[in-house]
């Protein structure tokens, strides 16, 4: 039997090299990572001290009025509900919806054909009577003049007397048939009770209407002038009875449902007896002369009752007016260039944009109007115009945001950097493990069959890495086709003895390189394997 020669064995230093390169790799990179988020965390940590861009104001002396504000309703100074107070039937309306009518102007116009029959029938009676009357008189007259001469006896005399009484009374009563129906005429032609604006009409022409009926032919409104009634709290009542006792008149100014814009400027005209136990509010009429019409029935305002002008009165905008837990505070420039903040009293405010500063401000001194949000007492500012400020203020937080994003992206990047190589080079170390006992394992198994195959497979394996799973060139099949016929004939009968390899000997020592050439991968093209060759048998 041949002897077969020892298994190589791979340098142990070989398995631990590709592990040391991971951790010295992952400790470098660790560093990095370190430095760049400390240095990502200290520009961060560096954007709170930058001074903060603010908008201030200067405090100055103003003449401020104070105003209470309510919600009110227009009301017309007279409104009226048109109906018929006769019977018959709507022939003619004599006026257009919407309009302007005057007093005594002819809206609409019932039949008075009946009362004209009625009437023509009243003066008839009071002909008839009147004459009759006439005729008592006259023998009243004639009575009194036998009575007189003794020709007639008393009791005649009395009775025609009577008579002609009782005919005075009948034509008395015709009289006031005949008026009333000029007046039952009169009132088929309805007319305008008082100027005013006509709203749409309820009964169209041809319709039945009676003096019975719940509902009105149409409604006049007088809304030149006009009034406003609003409330205001049973506390502010004391102020405002102080102001009329003196004979003073109140300003009253109604603006639109958002405030923006003045509608009407009139006075308080007058207020209720007594307060609303329900709601603790008093009402209050104000007049207004809406000659152009900017104020409309049923309209909601707001009102503001002017009640008193504060003269050189210390005033900052309302915005620059904070509000916490301990009060109202401003923030306040300092010379050093920070903002201080300041308790102050805040007093009665004007029409909303300023503020009256009673106590805690002085004259000339500027506050912070925008950017206070961002503020802390002590903390430095930057003065910058109104459209500056609001761009460094954008600016500054996005900045801030962009070094944390920085920061975090830089650690995810790391710790991703990290995990893959670790996971690289792991998978490095167990493959070059797994190859170099593979390839240990084949070499030994090679040499037991066939010295020669071994060497050859060593020199094989010894070359370039860059040809690792690459498919067998043809100078491959040309070295190891001398193997596969080695001791055979060729076609001339010679045996050829080229490719025929010594035995190694008892002192000679087959040695794998730890750099050889791992085996194809799958889905290479197959590469000349030793263990291919037919074995030879001595």
């Amino acid at each position: 039997m041949s002897d077969a020669a020892p298994l190589p064995q791979a340098p142990r230093k070989a398995k631990w090299l590709p592990l040391l390169v991971a951790v010295c790799l992952a400790a470098g990179l660790g560093a990095y990572w370190y430095k760049s988020a400390s240095n990502a965390a200290k520009q961060a940590t560096g954007g709170k001290n930058r001074p903060m861009p603010v908008v201030v104001a200067e405090a100055k002396p103003q003449d401020v009025e104070v105003f209470l504000s309510s919600l009110g309703t227009v009301t017309p100074l007279n409104s009226v509900t048109v109906k018929s107070r006769v019977d018959g039937q709507l022939m003619q309306v004599r006026f257009r919806e919407g309009q302007m009518v005057k007093a005594g102007e002819l809206l609409l116009v019932i039949d008075p054909r009946p009362f004209q029959v009625q009437l023509a029938q009243a003066e008839g009676q009071l002909r008839r009577d009147a004459a009759l009357l006439e005729n008592t008189r006259l023998d009243l007259k004639r009575y009194a003049d036998l009575n007189a001469q003794g020709a007639i006896a008393r009791q005649q005399y009395d009775t025609q007397l009577s008579l002609v009484r009782q005919y005075e009374g009948t034509v008395a009563t015709d009289k006031a048939t005949a008026d009333n129906a000029r007046l039952q005429i009169t009132y088929s032609h309805i007319t305008a009770p008082i100027s005013g604006q006509v709203g749409l009409r309820q009964v169209d022409p041809g319709n039945m209407v009676h003096a019975s009926d719940t509902t009105g032919l149409l409604v006049v409104n007088q809304i030149t002038p006009i009034s406003v009634v609003f409330t205001l709290p049973e506390d502010q009542l004391p102020r405002v009875l102080e102001k009329l006792r003196a004979g003073e008149t109140l300003r009253v100014d109604a603006y639109d449902r958002e405030q923006a814009k003045k509608l009407a400027q009139g006075e308080l005209a007058s207020l209720d007896n007594q307060i609303d136990t329900s709601t603790g509010t008093v009402k209050l009429k104000a007049s207004f002369a809406n000659a152009k019409g900017e104020l409309y029935p049923n309209q909601f305002v707001n009102a503001k009752l002017l009640l008193e002008v504060l003269k050189d009165a210390i005033v900052v905008p309302t915005a620059a007016v904070q509000r916490g837990q301990q009060g109202t505070y401003l923030y306040v420039i300092t010379p050093q260039g920070t903002a201080s903040a300041r308790p102050v009293s805040v007093g009665e405010s004007g029409d909303g944009s300023v503020s009256v500063i009673l106590k805690g401000l002085a004259l000339g001194e500027k506050v912070v109007v925008d950017g206070a949000e961002r503020l802390r007492d002590g903390s430095p500012v930057e003065i910058k115009t109104p459209r500056r400020a609001t761009e460094a203020a954008n600016a500054t937080p996005r900045a801030t945001d962009a070094a944390q994003h920085n920061a975090t992206g830089q650690s995810n990047a790391t710790a991703q950097a990290n995990a893959t190589l670790g996971t690289a080079t792991l998978g490095a170390a167990m493959s070059s493990n797994a190859t170099t006992a593979k390839a240990t394992a084949h070499v030994a198994a090679a040499a037991h069959n066939r010295p020669e195959n071994a060497m050859r497979a060593t020199a094989q394996k010894s070359e370039k890495p860059g040809q690792t799973g690459r498919a067998a060139s043809p100078r491959t099949e040309t070295e190891t086709a001398p193997a596969r016929h080695a001791g055979k004939p060729d076609a001339s009968g010679k045996s050829d003895m080229s490719g025929k390899s010594a035995r190694p000997g008892p002192n000679r020592t087959l040695v794998y390189s730890p750099g050889a050439e791992a085996p194809p991968t799958k889905g290479s093209a197959p590469e000349a394997k030793p263990e291919s060759a037919p074995q030879a048998h001595p």
